[in-house]
């Protein structure tokens, strides 16, 4: 009798924590909600601010509080295409004639890069401008301009090396004349050649994006699915020279924006081929970021994963936004049971980048929304700052986020 009654309290106790749970997750998810749609309405407000305060033809980079000044680019800056993206993303949401017509000045500004072949960012720069606006308003100008953007990015493939070259030189390492480096940073740009595929039916574009994928896979990743920043290949054999870093802490250290574009880029690789190789390296690269024990509460991630000063490290605002808008995706590609688990870390690195901390109040911040972004630690640039693709990933989270189904 007296075990039966221990039995009956113990159940009573758990139903009842239970119960207690269920309306805390409830009430937690309906507070991210508030803040998402809260973060949304800021993010316009500070978009069109910032569209103030950008020169015509430029395309705000980052800002210097101390100045109160914007760092802008030309259109053939790598960040150029984050700016119009972000304002055609906003507009989605809650379309504003403001918003639609900066998005259209700069994406103006931006076709004539179209033709640029040197560089390996187009990805970056043109679809996520074009890419978005082809997508919110099919246009055949868009498609040409996508299209010949896709061919400019498919002549830095080297069929020795069967990878994309990434700078045309490395004056920081000394590279030689028959070196060729390549960043993880460039599987980001591979979503722009399988667009190109499925528009045009040439599969070419669609063979070198999975061969670099595949060879990226092979040489920039170590055994515990963390990645080199830098591999540098021989252009005459395609023979690894060396793996280093530029922005890292140490050459062989994880450094964390790569390991958010490796993990982006293998998602967005088994969505367009459904191989399932490359959901299995998603799987091992987001594995690997969450549980490392390197990896603050707040999941925000320290600029570099071993570097040597942690706990007292800068966070990386930017890193966190495009590993959350990842996972968020990640989630739609899994089981139930390991998409909860994903979806649980993304929205909690969401939640804590629409805190106070690194959200920024209207009218601050020069008009972009993370604070505390880490662009270039070793070289000091962009050190601490607003940076324009943090803002582009926490906007494509959020969005992320709002499709996902509520439990």
């Amino acid at each position: 009798m007296q075990m039966k009654m221990k039995y009956l309290l113990t159940l009573l106790v758990a139903v009842s924590l239970l119960s207690c749970a269920e309306p805390q997750r409830e009430e937690q998810a309906e507070n991210l909600d508030q803040k998402v749609e809260a973060a949304l309405k800021l993010a316009s407000i500070q978009y069109v601010y910032l569209g103030s305060r950008t020169p015509s033809g430029r395309y705000p980079k980052t800002y210097y509080e101390k100045t109160d000044s914007l760092e802008t680019s030309d259109s053939g800056w790598w960040c150029s295409g984050f700016y119009p993206g972000t304002l055609l993303y906003l507009n989605e949401v809650d379309p504003s004639p403001e918003l639609k017509q900066q998005a259209n000045v700069a994406l103006g500004g931006l076709e004539n890069e179209q033709f640029n072949k040197s560089t390996h960012d187009l990805g970056f720069m043109m679809y996520c401008s074009f890419g978005n606006a082809n997508r919110l308003d099919p246009n055949p100008k868009y498609d040409t301009i996508l299209l010949n953007s896709a061919k400019s990015l498919a002549t830095r493939y080297n069929a020795k090396a069967k990878s994309i070259q990434s700078w045309d030189s490395a004056p920081w390492n000394k590279a030689g004349a028959n070196e060729m480096p390549v960043i993880i940073d460039n599987m980001m740009n591979l979503e722009l050649l399988f667009w190109a595929t499925k528009f045009s039916r040439d599969s070419s574009f669609y063979r070198t994006a999975v061969e670099h994928a595949n060879t990226t896979m092979k040489n920039h990743f170590r055994k515990d699915f963390s990645s080199f920043h830098v591999v540098i290949y021989n252009k005459n054999t395609g023979a690894v020279v060396k793996q280093i870093t530029n922005q890292g802490a140490a050459d062989g250290s994880a450094w964390a924006r790569g390991q958010a574009w490796g993990l982006y880029g293998y998602v967005v690789m088994y969505r367009e081929t459904k191989d399932k190789k490359y959901l299995q390296q998603a799987e091992n690269i987001a594995d690997f970021i969450l549980n490392h024990p390197n990896l603050p509460e707040d999941k925000i991630p320290y600029w570099d994963f071993n570097a040597t000063n942690i706990p007292d490290a800068l966070h990386d605002s930017s890193a966190a936004a495009i590993i959350a808008s990842a996972l968020f995706e990640l989630s739609t590609q899994v089981s139930e049971t390991k998409a909860a688990g994903y979806r649980k870390d993304a929205e909690l690195m969401l939640d804590n980048l629409l805190t106070p901390y690194y959200l920024a109040s209207p009218k601050t911040n020069g008009g972009f929304l993370l604070m505390h972004g880490v662009g270039n630690m070793p070289n000091q640039t962009e050190v601490d700052m607003p940076l324009s693709y943090g803002d582009y990933y926490l906007v494509e989270a959020m969005l992320r986020y709002k499709k996902m189904p509520k439990k």
